[in-house]
């Protein structure tokens, strides 16, 4: 089994968008995005995040930018003008992502 932590195969960029957030995953190599597209799973990322209150993610696939892409449903506890949250913009969502250690069997 190998276990990669993401922030050693990629970077993150995030934000809100409503209710929702946003968070980009790029690779630093053509190996690294491959292995994203088999084990970063919109699943998984509901799951890691799944005690914000999440009730969906969407994964989209960028190959021409080595990236993915999550927008995770109402995360926001509102959005930024109407959130208590810390991060009521979700600006460190991504970087919370990047914590994630992934395992492949």
């Amino acid at each position: 089994m190998k276990c990669v932590q993401l922030n050693d195969i990629a970077f993150a960029r995030s934000g809100d968008k409503g209710n929702n957030a946003n968070i980009g995953i790029i690779a630093y190599t053509r190996e690294g995005y491959d292995f994203l597209v088999e084990y970063l799973t919109a699943e998984s990322v509901q799951n890691y995040f799944n005690i914000l209150g999440v009730t969906s993610t969407v994964r989209y696939e960028l190959p021409n930018l080595l990236a993915l892409n999550f927008v995770l449903h109402n995360i926001l506890a509102g959005g930024g003008s109407r959130s208590l949250r810390f991060d009521a913009q979700g600006k460190a969502l991504g970087q919370a992502l990047l914590q994630m250690k992934i395992c492949n069997p």
